[in-house]
């Protein structure tokens, strides 16, 4: 999948906040149909970091949720101030 077509917005809401401040991870809206490994690709080569960990869920409106964890030596603070969140 391209990268562009895995990622389709960034969540910014109060508690993707806490934890883009309290653990280094930021929250997308992914495509259905992206694996994990999608999603890291795509998160490391849109944003140039490393991503440590991925967890997906489903949500009850039925969008695929993925929560990116970033290496410790890049800061999810970083990325959302450049995207305009901060």
């Amino acid at each position: 999948m391209e990268p562009q077509a895995v990622i389709k917005r960034l969540v910014v809401t109060q508690d993707a906040v806490a934890l883009i401040e309290r653990e280094n991870k930021l929250t997308f809206i992914v495509d259905i149909n992206a694996t994990k490994r999608d999603i890291k690709q795509a998160v490391e080569s849109i944003y140039e970091v490393k991503v440590d960990r991925v967890n997906t869920l489903i949500t009850p409106r039925g969008e695929k949720k993925a929560y990116v964890k970033l290496a410790a030596e890049y800061r999810a603070s970083d990325i959302a101030t450049r995207l305009g969140v901060f």
